[in-house]
């Protein structure tokens, strides 16, 4: 799948319109299309921060494909218990989406910890998507949607250049957009490329 766009019908906070979709969540989008093959019609979206999660779900919940849970790992777990068991009986897809490895007992470092054993039975079983990486062709859509959702005008360039040059991760991009926004701003000066470099050395400090 190339780079293509989804358009959404909300636009939470400073987050893009669109959902720009490349190597990082091609597959996620289009396990979308065939939620019948989900066992017990249920999958758990994993990704790192700020990588689109929410954005995937509220998409996946406009088109009709079923319903979503966000931010499922930190929901009460016999309240998403009923919540399964609610979409069970009206027969609907129902989508988590999580930033930890679900599992019952201790886990690993960072796992999600599910302490309900009929709970962690039931998403032990449910169908795994995970957000990877952008590659350089993503990472450029990424920031040209960010810098769109800003209303921040960086050129035809600017994407391509900052995307060889940037950490390659998702909350990466979403800093160093706003970090030219800020600079930008303050210097009162349109977004060139001594800014795209300011904003990259300034960044390269953050741990």
């Amino acid at each position: 799948m190339g780079q293509i766009a989804l358009p959404l019908g909300i636009n939470p906070g400073s987050q893009p319109r669109r959902i720009v979709v490349g190597n990082a969540n091609a597959g996620v989008v289009e396990a979308f299309a065939r939620t019948d093959s989900w066992p017990f019609r249920t999958a758990i979206l994993f990704g790192p921060p700020r990588s689109g999660k929410s954005l995937l779900a509220h998409w996946f919940v406009e088109q009709g494909h079923g319903e979503a849970v966000d931010d499922a790992d930190r929901m009460d777990e016999t309240e998403l218990f009923h919540r399964w068991n609610r979409a069970q009986q009206a027969g609907h897809a129902l989508l988590l989406t999580a930033s930890a490895v679900a599992g019952e007992g201790e886990g690993g470092a960072g796992g999600w910890q599910i302490a309900l054993p009929d709970l962690a039975s039931r998403l032990g079983a449910a169908l795994r998507l995970d957000i990877a990486a952008p590659d350089d062709a993503m990472m450029a859509e990424l920031i040209a949607a960010h810098a769109e959702a800003r209303g921040l005008a960086i050129g035809e360039d600017g994407p391509r250049y900052l995307a060889l040059r940037a950490e390659r991760s998702h909350l990466a991009i979403e800093r160093l957009v706003a970090t030219i926004d800020r600079l930008s701003l303050e210097r009162k000066q349109a977004p060139g490329q001594a800014i795209w470099r300011e904003a990259l050395e300034v960044l390269s400090g953050i741990s």
